[in-house]
């Protein structure tokens, strides 16, 4: 059975970060490390899934998030090519003047809504990203400065969502790695299949009924509804690589247009064809 894995990392000597571009596409890497980690992606569409959230970002994703929280790699399935800037910390970067030294209280703040998972966009997005993309041609001392202001600019940017509630869920799936990493697996390989709950339930060893209590009280949401929402994601991500409504139903598990149409409209607030629509309006617009 298959289980949420620990990456561990391996900084140079001498170094309190590691900045690298990973490409993983074609890995279902589901995984924690005790190091804070700044991501970027730019593709074209792509699934968010931290702690007990999943969503999806298009053209781009900016999140931060602390430790132990586990997360999908952001490049999973992503068809075209792309680019990735991936920032991870040592746990006690900066030492203690984070958590001492008054003109650090902003990112101090940050740090700590890091075990959340943030996500940041608008005018935000644009400028930390531009400094990013420098830091490969800085030595390392300026390569640290320029992080530190980074993340000034983050701790104090309005323009940002928590992507958890609370830190039960992440509490819960790391008490629980096998399970919650075999259940996670099993969505993403039959999503497009009808998921069976008695099937993934026995895979875990629990019975149907006691499985769904289980999963309700790790997710909030029933079986069913993370199932479904994770099909949205996946034809949202579809809808915005041009396949057109029919065969976006069916390639992500519906049988019944009218339902997806239905379901679609209640997790994204409008149908299909105007989600695409929009959508094709924005990029001609960029």
């Amino acid at each position: 059975m298959n289980q949420i894995q620990l990456e561990k990392i391996a900084f140079e000597k001498d170094k309190s970060f590691k900045l690298f571009s990973p490409r993983l596409r074609n890995t279902f890497f589901w995984h924690y490390h005790p190091e804070f980690e700044l991501v970027f992606v730019e593709a074209d569409a792509g699934i968010r899934h931290v702690g007990s959230h999943i969503s999806g970002y298009t053209q781009s994703d900016l999140v931060f998030m602390g430790a132990n929280l586990p997360h999908l790699n952001f490049d999973y399935r992503l068809r075209y090519d792309y680019q990735q800037i991936v920032i991870q910390l040592k746990s006690d970067f900066l030492g203690t003047a984070v958590s001492t030294a008054p003109e650090f209280n902003a990112i101090h703040h940050l740090f700590k809504n890091a075990a959340y998972g943030i996500a940041f966009y608008g005018e935000t997005k644009l400028l930390v990203v531009q400094k990013l993309k420098q830091l490969q041609n800085l030595e390392p001392f300026e390569q640290l400065i320029q992080l530190i202001h980074i993340f000034q600019l983050l701790a104090e940017s309005r323009e940002q969502t928590l992507l958890n509630n609370d830190l039960s869920g992440t509490a819960f799936i790391l008490k629980d790695k096998i399970r919650m990493g075999a259940v996670y697996e099993y969505i993403d390989q039959f999503y497009d299949q009808e998921p069976d709950v008695n099937q993934v339930a026995s895979k875990v060893h629990l019975t149907t009924a006691a499985f769904c209590r289980y999963f309700k009280r790790q997710t909030h949401m029933t079986f069913t509804e993370f199932v479904n929402q994770y099909r949205i994601e996946r034809a949202k991500n579809l809808l915005m690589q041009d396949h057109n409504v029919t065969e976006t139903c069916y390639a992500v598990g519906f049988e019944s247009i009218s339902y997806f149409n239905k379901l679609f409209n209640k997790i994204v607030g409008e149908n299909p064809s105007s989600f695409k629509k929009n959508w094709e309006t924005h990029i001609d617009k960029v």
